[in-house]
């Protein structure tokens, strides 16, 4: 199977009024069609800069990155779900469609689809301030599908929830990731959410950022996320990557 994403030697600096600090450094990974990728790393280590690099939302340094299609579409799901308060569930969802100037029935249709299979179209006139937090961040979820990106970036989707929340909206995003048949890069500073979500898990070091290790998850009997969580092998993994990580506390 050809990777539909391949980063080599890839390096981010930044530069103030005294000294050069390098981010990134050599940053090297492929990616592969309907995989779920999970990036973890310590504090301040560069993750999120990466996926920023990614989206295009910032520049590199050096390095390649090379995308099996040309002008592939980029979906990037941050921590805040962002949802204006002022427009309806279902203008939320089209905002990035008005922003491509791609809204047409024909996209209408597939929001108010996606609206419908995720079990939201009954709030689609409503707005942001009548529904609960994880089902603010599924709207957000649908309003990043709804341009059909070819990649998702997902930028700590869950941090902002309560502990509850996040475990059930783990298994719903991963649910609808996987039945649209999407990639996904995720980062996440919980362990325990990158094995139960991930194909694979990508270790960072301290900055400037390199690839420590990449893990292969293989669970027994692996179903949803919750349910991984119950798979034998997933301990062992987490202690392995809690010791890669090196956190001094």
């Amino acid at each position: 199977m050809e990777p539909i994403l391949k980063i080599k030697n890839l390096k981010k600096n930044y530069h103030d009024m005294k000294d050069e600090i390098m981010a990134i450094e050599n940053v090297e990974f492929t990616v592969y069609p309907h995989e779920f990728i999970s990036i973890v790393g310590p504090s301040g280590c560069g993750k999120s800069t990466l996926l920023s690099i990614l989206s295009g939302l910032d520049q590199k340094s050096g390095g390649t990155i090379t995308f099996q299609q040309q002008n592939p579409k980029i979906g990037y799901m941050l921590q805040k779900d962002s949802l204006f308060p002022w427009r309806t569930i279902f203008e939320n969802c089209c905002i990035g469609l008005e922003l491509n100037h791609n809204l047409n029935d024909e996209t209408k249709e597939r929001v108010n689809r996606l609206l419908k299979t995720y079990g939201l179209i009954e709030f689609k006139d409503k707005y942001p301030d009548s529904l609960s937090g994880g089902m603010r961040q599924r709207v957000a979820l649908i309003r990043t599908l709804a341009t059909d990106p070819d990649l998702l970036l997902l930028d700590e989707p869950f941090s902002a929830l309560d502990y509850q929340t996040r475990l059930a909206l783990s298994d719903d995003v991963y649910h609808i990731i996987k039945k649209e048949g999407k990639t996904a890069i995720m980062v996440t500073h919980d362990l325990g959410e990158a094995i139960s979500l991930s194909d694979r898990i990508i270790v960072m070091t301290r900055r400037p950022a390199k690839v420590k290790k990449i893990y292969d998850i293989k669970l027994t009997n692996a179903s949803t996320p919750i349910n991984n969580r119950k798979c034998k092998e997933f301990s062992i993994y987490y202690d392995q990557i809690w010791r890669d990580l090196d956190v001094h506390l």
